[in-house]
């Protein structure tokens, strides 16, 4: 369903926004509402090493890691703690279009892990709305996808109309050059899904919940040196502010890792030797407290 195409976004558009630019890279200014407009001025672009990008590629996708750690757990499917799609007139500014998109997405994986197609189609129709608002909506065809997501027998179909449509915004955008869009909808979807975690591990407290949400540790520091990148456009500087204060509370938290017991497979006749590090989060409950506290303020200056 919807959950692997979100995936596929969360790594279509952070790969253009890690190699791209920040402020933007040729062609780009801030736009009236703090977003890119096409111009010929051209400015040094952000460059993060290939690592750095692998690391972020390979987490960003916790929005769905999480909403299936929710259902493992046990708890029980919640609408109340989603978006409102009735109250998207609210979002104006491209900027919160953008930043808004990116929460729907979050919210759209969360619906799709437990399976609700039932409400799926308010969802979609904002995520219409807010990819119109920020001149993506021609890459949509949102009545297909509807109507696909009503009927659970076209639920492939669903999910490869959904990817087509996220790559070619991926290609929009860079050609656009248009970063700040693919940043915010990124910080968008992976706040919503911290959100999400966090409301639900505020009811059921389970240390592997909570060790997901403190190996974010890595995936924040890097929000913020992206977002910093745009610190001066209109808009962004509370964002900034809120992602920098998240980074401080993290601050707390160790991560450590360490190499596992080695595995050996046989592969046409050749025997590997496989070894994976692990990863190991230290924190104390204040710690993962006040990160929550964070995230939960954080989201509802977002959806405001």
């Amino acid at each position: 369903m919807l959950k692997n195409a979100i995936y596929f976004l969360f790594i279509l558009v952070c790969i253009p926004l890690m190699v791209g630019c920040g402020g933007c890279s040729g062609n780009s200014k801030p736009s009236d509402d703090g977003l890119a407009a096409v111009t010929d001025e051209t400015e040094v672009p952000l460059q993060l090493g290939e690592n750095v990008m692998s690391d972020v590629i390979q987490n960003i996708s916790s929005p769905i890691e999480m909403a299936n750690m929710v259902k493992v757990s046990g708890v029980e499917f919640s609408q109340k703690i989603l978006n409102n799609p009735d109250v998207i007139s609210k979002y104006e500014t491209s900027f919160k279009k953008a930043l808004n998109l990116g929460v729907f997405s979050a919210d759209l994986g969360y619906i799709n892990i437990f399976d609700k197609n039932n409400i799926v189609v308010p969802y979609l129709m904002a995520a219409k709305t807010l990819s119109n608002g920020i001149n993506v909506g021609q890459f949509f065809d949102f009545e297909t996808l509807r109507k696909a997501a009503e009927n659970a027998s076209n639920l492939d179909a669903l999910m490869e109309m959904s990817i087509s449509s996220f790559n070619k915004i991926d290609a929009y955008l860079r050609d656009q050059n248009r970063s700040d869009v693919s940043t915010l909808i990124i910080t968008g979807a992976w706040i919503e899904g911290m959100y999400l975690s966090t409301m639900v591990q505020k009811d059921v407290n389970k240390k592997e919940m909570a060790d997901r949400i403190a190996e974010q540790k890595h995936v924040v520091e890097i929000l913020e040196i992206v977002l910093g990148n745009y610190k001066n456009q209109p808009n962004f500087p509370a964002l900034v502010e809120g992602v920098q204060e998240l980074n401080q509370a993290y601050g707390a938290v160790r991560i450590t890792t360490e190499l596992s017991e080695p595995k050996r497979i046989e592969n046409n006749g050749t025997l590997l030797v496989i070894q994976d590090e692990i990863s190991t989060a230290h924190y104390s409950q204040e710690d993962i407290d006040k990160i929550m506290d964070i995230i939960i303020n954080l989201r509802t200056k977002i959806v405001e």
